[in-house]
């Protein structure tokens, strides 16, 4: 037998050690990071992304606020979030600008939580982790009221009521009536709402188009859209469907309403299984006298093209249009009906041949008309001459869900089984000076950010 030596006996002895100290590791593996709570880390998500439509009295069909109402949907909601359908938004997060105010989408590492959370058995959690309670519009509440100061808008003007019967065809209501104003004032936040919590069932979207005398109006804010010696321009002046939730001018921008100036309503009212009578009010907030904004911000219509789809056909329309000003793009919202997929906003800026993907709605979906407000430092700065290009898809196949019919043609019209193919625009326009110095401005906010970052 061969003699082991003091130095190799160490060396087993050692060996020996490590092993066993490695399989001690392996036979008692750390644990697993802790289930996520409803309360630390799921209702700051549900506050952030979801309240706003889930509440009590609001128009989701569940409420998310408290633990006890989420619990019983526990199972849905992981299977709407891991689908990207809840919350709504539908943009393609590969192409073109990103950084939107509204931003409601969850990021990869929410929707792990909200999985994750799910797939724990939905634990509660420590009640003292909850966070503060919103304190979100009772009911029927106007949404921008309390961020200044004040329990409801400036001025409200509603429409006449209308009737909708159970079970009849849909109708548009487009009643005129008179705004009250005697003198210039400058609009900071719109809302519209239908004027009953049952009249959202019946409520499709209502289009405000403000009706004023332009002429009276400085040449430097004058509507870009009106038509030339218009006596009746002001355009559209907000747009509302499900999904939207008014709209909040950039600082030292807004909207012009002259004396004497009318709301036309254009009010799409559908079935809502039984008979109701309801109006649309429209909430404005007003700057206060002697802090005028700047520019004047426009809400265009900008077409995607004729609409003509053959049976069981994906069919593309495109159209362009060039700026005559420079301007701003504040947001931009697609509007199609049941057999809308896609659209994509582009600009060719002047002097280039190449296409810039501003926005580029991928997914579009007919229950949601999201609006997609950018960010103060990604927001479009578009000189004079810049050529749009607004492109639609619609999918007159069985692949597409709502689609009510494959079989027929389809062309443009106001019914939901028509279609339509435009996007609504908001642009801020300004002369090329002040054009210019905003492209200063820019640069500096951004060589800004770049070093906060760095530090």
């Amino acid at each position: 037998m061969r003699k082991v030596t003091s130095s190799a006996w160490r060396r087993i002895t050692l060996g020996t050690l490590a092993l066993s100290i490695t399989m001690s590791f392996t036979a008692f593996p750390q644990a697993p990071a802790a289930a996520p709570t409803f309360t630390k880390d799921i209702a700051p998500i549900f506050q952030a992304k979801c309240e706003s439509c889930h509440r009590p009295d609001s128009i989701a069909p569940m409420s998310l606020v408290t633990y006890e109402q989420t619990r019983p949907y526990a199972r849905a909601i992981k299977d709407r979030v891991a689908s990207r359908q809840m919350p709504p938004w539908h943009l393609d997060k590969t192409v073109g600008i990103q950084k939107y105010k509204n931003d409601r989408s969850l990021t990869d590492a929410e929707i792990d939580l909200v999985l994750r959370w799910v797939d724990a058995g939905a634990p509660k959690g420590d009640p003292k982790d909850m966070p503060p309670p919103i304190q979100w519009p009772a009911e029927q509440g106007w949404n921008f009221a309390a961020m200044f100061g004040q329990t409801e808008p400036d001025l409200i003007i509603r429409s006449t009521p209308y009737t909708q019967k159970a079970g009849a065809q849909d109708a548009w209501w487009r009643p005129s009536v008179p705004t009250g104003l005697t003198e210039p004032r400058w609009v900071r936040a719109i809302e519209i709402r239908p004027g009953t919590v049952k009249g959202r069932k019946i409520t499709h979207h209502a289009i405000a188009r403000l009706q004023q005398d332009e002429s009276n109006a400085p040449p430097e804010v004058r509507d870009e859209d009106a038509p030339a010696g218009a006596v009746a321009g002001g355009g559209t002046f907000m747009e509302w469907a499900v999904g939207k939730q008014g709209e909040l001018m950039r600082p030292n921008s807004g909207k012009l309403m002259l004396p004497g100036a009318r709301i036309n309503w254009d009010i799409h009212y559908s079935d809502g299984k039984e008979d109701i009578t309801d109006f649309v009010e429209l909430g404005l907030y007003f700057y206060p006298k002697g802090q005028e904004p700047k520019y004047r911000q426009t809400l265009s219509l900008w077409s995607a093209g004729d609409i003509d789809i053959a049976p069981n056909e994906v069919k593309v329309t495109q159209a362009v249009r060039t700026m005559t000003r420079a301007g701003r793009i504040e947001s931009m919202q697609p509007h199609m009906h049941l057999r809308g997929k896609a659209m994509m906003l582009e600009a060719i800026l002047p002097g280039s041949s190449q296409r810039q993907v501003l926005t580029y709605v991928n997914d579009f979906n007919f229950n949601w008309h999201n609006t997609y407000v950018y960010a103060d430092d990604v927001a479009p700065l578009l000189p004079r001459g810049t050529v749009i290009i607004v492109t639609a898809w619609h999918d007159n196949t069985t692949a597409k869900k709502s689609n009510p019919d494959p079989t027929q043609y389809v062309g443009y019209g106001d019914r939901t089984v028509d279609e339509m193919a435009h996007a609504w625009v908001n642009v801020t326009y300004m002369s090329d000076e002040d054009f210019a110095a905003e492209v200063e401005a820019r640069k500096a906010l951004t060589a800004s950010t770049q070093q906060a970052q760095a530090r």
